[in-house]
């Protein structure tokens, strides 16, 4: 079994109760590896919701299929040909369960999951283990991407669990409790003690209610942004990779909620030694990130987290979240720094998305796999589509290169830039199986200035060569047997997608890639969005020739998919200005404060109370991780729309849930950097920055792209011409024009603007002041 993704170490001056955020429950190893334990069936629970994974068959495929055949998540259809008599997450496990007193067994998983594979290949297609489940269990599978709230209350009791508290998790497979792969004769004692099981959940549950409790409580007000800022700043200062960036010793994960906080520390103490500290360790981390073999230096994105500490051999799968969050981070270096490496990252990102994860609608996939066979037919190997021989790149790029003061091919230096070596440079320590003995995966080890010095060429001509060089490798990978692609799409990987090209566009003046945000806002309106109920769905399916498809019944929305689509759509509105957005983004907020606000304790609960009802609680995200809380981009969210609209309820209940948070803002800020930034918006001054002005005409577009350049994430900017009725209640408004015909901005804060701006480069000096 390859190591190359396995269960992350304590963290290096990880704090008292939790590390830095590294992932949470999607960025940590917890995503890597099936999930499985027992579930008494005391507990009532609540109905759920084709693709296959090509490149590792079933073992018995002459067998008749389980009854996962019949649904449409990528992940359970893998384990469809298993010899376990699955049942989807639904009623009629519950029921099953319920009749004949057994306990049911819950495995949660994705498709692109490499120790899901692997627990399937030792586990669920062995004849022994999988008499056992289906003789003394009712065993559930549930792709965690399609039911988040299952997943986040199973993580939870698997936590609660791994305190002594009865054996409740007698099988399992677990990051957090250090569970192993099922072995056959695994067969425990108190698996046949109802009443041990039965009073064992109901302790686990007493002990969830009480861990997952966040409300106001008797606080009136959210605890000091200055002093959350401090120490969320001081956590992540100690726990810096002064040589190689990052938060952490290895494995390493991007984690962009981090870089967010920084940059956003930086403008507000910019003129300080700690401001200057926050960029430097921002620029950094990112750009060793992108030399690292991390980013995918052929193909472009980036895989979702490195093995060692130099970003240099990753776990070769890639999630549609990273590219998402990833190409905005890189968006705002540029927008920070002005050095086009970073704005070139960015672009690089979403060119892979828009090749390799785009649907013809619009939407976009969710993953691909880190497993692929090495050749057609074979047992498929993590990274085996990405790495390369020594032997491969003399073959592919064999032309001598002109100029050198040495015999040189565009080969040899292709891998003199990038660290390649006969013997491969893969630590044997990340391949312990030796399946990729000689292999080597593209590291950016010296700089073009370096490279050009070291055989006496032009900077330029060897950025030309090394560009054709990896073009041609691009061209000879796609003969190779290609990863599994998970083909769900999802609402809240779509927002965030719909940011990503958004933002990135904005930023660089692109309108392929706002029309791209736009599209895959189309989507999530034609395909996920239900008019009568004004209901986000979860998911949607890749279908034959093109087409969509959903579930029956359909996956409603979570939490994360409103929020997550909201901040999409605001960001496409300030980038595109089509009113018709932000007027969607309003209806959907709406639909959130209805479906998941708690009146009583202040902020959102993950799940829906009808579509939860079955499970034990209802819990509230509290960890920025690989991906933003929801909570955490929902106090942005509203923070936005008082700008917009002027709305005093969104503004009450942004304070409402900061002030939910405090407690966990004051332990451990570091857990939660994106809600420490809302924190911090809103005990500044949002800046509504009002552009006067023909849409089309150049002066107006010279304006915005001023704003859209310049960083300043505490704002919103609002076009005035022509002025949709939402912004009525912002009275100000109605004092501004044209200043001489000519298309004229206002800097805002507070009811009171500047005065009348005309030039961009006046414009620029107010918003860094």
């Amino acid at each position: 079994m390859s190591h190359l993704s396995s269960p992350p170490k304590k963290l290096k001056g990880e704090h008292k109760g939790h590390g830095l955020p590294r992932g949470s429950e999607r960025g940590s190893s917890s995503r890597d590896k099936d999930r499985s334990a027992t579930v008494n069936s005391s507990v009532p629970m609540p109905a759920g919701g084709k693709g296959s994974r090509p490149s590792c068959p079933p073992a018995t495929p002459q067998k008749a299929p389980n009854r996962l055949i019949n649904e449409k998540s990528p992940y359970l259809l893998q384990h469809a040909y298993n010899p376990v008599d699955w049942y989807p997450w639904g009623q009629e496990a519950f029921d099953k369960a319920r009749k004949e007193n057994k306990p049911i067994f819950l495995s949660v998983g994705y498709s692109t999951c490499h120790w899901c594979h692997m627990m399937e290949e030792e586990s669920f297609q062995n004849e022994e283990i999988s008499r056992l489940l289906s003789e003394d269990f009712i065993s559930v599978k549930v792709d965690r991407e399609e039911r988040p709230d299952v997943d986040k209350v199973f993580m939870t009791f698997v936590q609660v669990s791994c305190f002594p508290v009865g054996k409740i998790l007698s099988l399992v497979h677990s990051t957090l409790c250090g569970g192993e792969v099922l072995q056959p004769r695994s067969r425990n004692p108190e698996l046949h003690n109802k009443n041990t099981l039965l009073e064992n959940s109901q302790r686990v549950t007493t002990a969830l209610l009480a861990r997952s409790e966040i409300s106001m409580g008797d606080r009136q007000l959210p605890p000091s942004a200055a002093t959350m800022n401090t120490r969320c700043f001081q956590q992540l200062d100690e726990g810096y990779d002064e040589e190689y960036g990052g938060f952490a010793e290895a494995p390493k994960f991007p984690t962009p909620v981090i870089l967010n906080f920084l940059f956003s520390y930086w403008l507000t103490h910019r003129l300080t030694q700690d401001g200057s500290r926050a960029q430097q360790m921002a620029l950094h981390t990112l750009k060793m990130m992108a030399n690292g073999g991390i980013r995918d230096h052929v193909g472009q994105g980036f895989h979702r987290y490195s093995t060692d500490r130099q970003w240099h051999v990753p776990h070769f799968e890639k999630m549609l979240y990273d590219q998402a969050q990833l190409a905005v981070a890189y968006s705002q270096a540029f927008q920070i720094s002005g050095d086009e490496f970073y704005s070139e990252v960015a672009k690089g990102i979403l060119q892979y998305v828009s090749r390799s994860l785009n649907h013809r609608s619009g939407g976009f996939y969710s993953a691909e796999d880190a497993d692929s066979p090495p050749e057609r037919g074979s047992r498929p190997k993590e990274g085996a589509f990405y790495v390369w021989t020594v032997k491969e790149i003399q073959q592919l790029l064999p032309d001598p290169v002109q100029g050198a003061t040495e015999p040189l091919t565009s080969g040899q230096l292709l891998m003199k830039h990038y660290g390649l070596t006969e013997a491969g440079n893969i630590s044997p320590s990340q391949d312990p199986n030796g399946e990729l003995q000689g292999q080597n995966v593209l590291t950016v080890r010296y700089s073009l200035e370096l490279t050009a010095a070291r055989f006496g060429l032009d900077v330029e001509a060897v950025r030309t060569l090394l560009t054709t060089g990896l073009e041609k490798l691009f061209q000879a990978r796609k003969h190779r047997p290609k990863p599994h692609l998970d083909s769900k799409m999802l609402a809240a990987w779509n927002g965030l997608m719909v940011s990503g090209f958004a933002v990135t566009g904005a930023v660089l003046g692109i309108d392929k890639l706002i029309n791209y945000a736009t599209n895959c806002a189309k989507f999530l309106k034609r395909h996920m969005f239900d008019v009568a109920s004004g209901r986000l769905k979860r998911t949607c399916y890749a279908g034959n020739g093109g087409t969509v498809e959903h579930s029956n019944p359909p996956c409603w929305g979570f939490l994360e998919d409103y929020t997550f689509v909201v901040r999409g759509l605001l960001d496409l509105y300030e980038a595109s200005q089509e009113s018709s957005w932000l007027e969607w983004a309003l209806r959907l907020q709406d639909t959130q404060d209805r479906l998941f606000w708690d009146s009583r304790g202040g902020g959102y609960f993950c799940s829906e109370a009808e579509l939860g009802s079955g499970l034990p609680l209802r819990l509230k995200d509290d960890q920025d991780g690989a991906e933003p809380s929801a909570n955490s981009v929902s106090a942005h969210n509203l923070l936005r729309l008082h700008g917009f609209t002027g709305h005093k309820d969104w503004m009450d209940k942004c304070v409402c849930l900061l002030t939910a948070f405090s407690e966990r803002m004051r332990r451990v800020p570091v857990a939660l950097p994106e809600m420490v930034r809302a924190l911090s918006a809103h005990q500044q001054t949002l800046k509504q920055i009002v552009i006067c002005g023909d849409p089309q005409a150049k002066d107006t577009k010279a304006l915005l792209q001023c704003v859209h350049s310049t960083f300043v994430p505490n704002k919103v900017c609002i076009p005035m011409s022509p002025c949709p009725s939402i912004f009525l209640q912002l009275p100000f408004l109605s004092t501004l024009r044209r200043l001489e015909d000519r298309a004229t901005a206002y800097v805002c804060e507070n009811q009171a603007c500047s005065m009348p701006i005309t030039e961009p480069c006046e414009l620029r000096k107010l918003l860094h002041q």
